[in-house]
């Protein structure tokens, strides 16, 4: 077969596939490897969790105030999530698709970004409340979308396999976002919103 044809044949296949199946009309869908689950299964609310959390890391890579370095570790998270999120689609019984893994050093990045980036800033004495810029509030945004799919990944780890490795990276993940926050206020002289509690 001429390696024209293929990528013609490839193209049209593509185009002829339809963004909607129908299967899930009754509240039913299917991990990868075709298990057939509500679609309020806890493991379709851990990577739907993650999937939100994809979108507003995409959301914060945005931002004109990130650095051409903050840009691309937002361009690294994404990667790293859809690697979650292809682990928590997959029925730990079932499937036999090779899937990407997480690794060790995808955590420490995080480690050492959180660090090089606390050298840096201020010691942490108050509380802070968001805001301060949008890029800053989309910060906190997404940490408090990555803490609840770090919640609902350890509730489906009670029931169900889930790689230790996913929970630790979400932690850390909601860490360094935090952190990115601050790193933000601190680049663009921003005043941190501290929060100071009525006595």
């Amino acid at each position: 077969m001429k390696p024209a044809y293929c990528i013609k044949r490839v193209f049209f296949v593509i185009y002829r596939m339809k963004i909607y199946t129908k299967t899930g009309d009754k509240g039913i869908t299917s991990l990868i490897g075709g298990t057939r689950v509500p679609k309020h299964h806890l493991r379709i609310e851990s990577y739907g969790t993650v999937d939100e959390l994809n979108s507003y890391i995409g959301l914060i890579r945005d931002q004109s105030e990130l650095s051409d370095h903050q840009k691309l570790m937002m361009k690294e998270i994404q990667d790293r999530l859809f690697t979650i999120g292809a682990s928590l689609a997959s029925d730990p019984d079932k499937s036999k698709m090779k899937i990407p893994d997480l690794h060790e050093k995808d955590i420490e990045l995080l480690e050492l970004e959180i660090d090089l980036m606390n050298e840096q800033l201020p010691e942490l004495k108050h509380f802070i409340l968001p805001g301060g810029s949008n890029a800053i509030s989309f910060c906190h945004i997404a940490r408090c979308v990555c803490r609840r799919a770090e919640r609902v990944s350890f509730g489906l780890s009670e029931t169900s396999f889930v790689d230790d490795k996913i929970t630790v990276y979400l932690n850390r993940l909601s860490d360094y976002l935090f952190v990115l926050s601050r790193k933000l206020c601190y680049d663009h002289q921003i005043t941190e919103n501290q929060w100071f509690p009525r006595l």
